[in-house]
C-alpha cells in the first residue's frame, strides 16, 4: 500500500459542503472523495502512472 501523508487543506466552505454531499452520495469520506477526484484529474492529465506502471508492468508494446 502506498504511504499516506497528512496535509492540511484550506477550502472554501461552499466547496467543502458540495464535496461532503458528493462524498455522501458515493459512500466515501470527504478525505477519500478529495483523493479520488485528485487522482482522476492527475490520471486524465497524464501526470499519474497507472497501476500496471507502478507494478513494473506496462500494456504498451
Amino acid at each position: 500500500m502506498a504511504e499516506k501523508k497528512a496535509y492540511a487543506l484550506r477550502i472554501n466552505a461552499e466547496v467543502l459542503a458540495a464535496t461532503q454531499r458528493w462524498a455522501d452520495d458515493e459512500l466515501r469520506s470527504v478525505n477519500a472523495q478529495i483523493e479520488y477526484v485528485l487522482r482522476e484529474a492527475l490520471r486524465k492529465a497524464g501526470r499519474l502512472p497507472n497501476a500496471a506502471d507502478r507494478q513494473g508492468r506496462s500494456d504498451k508494446q
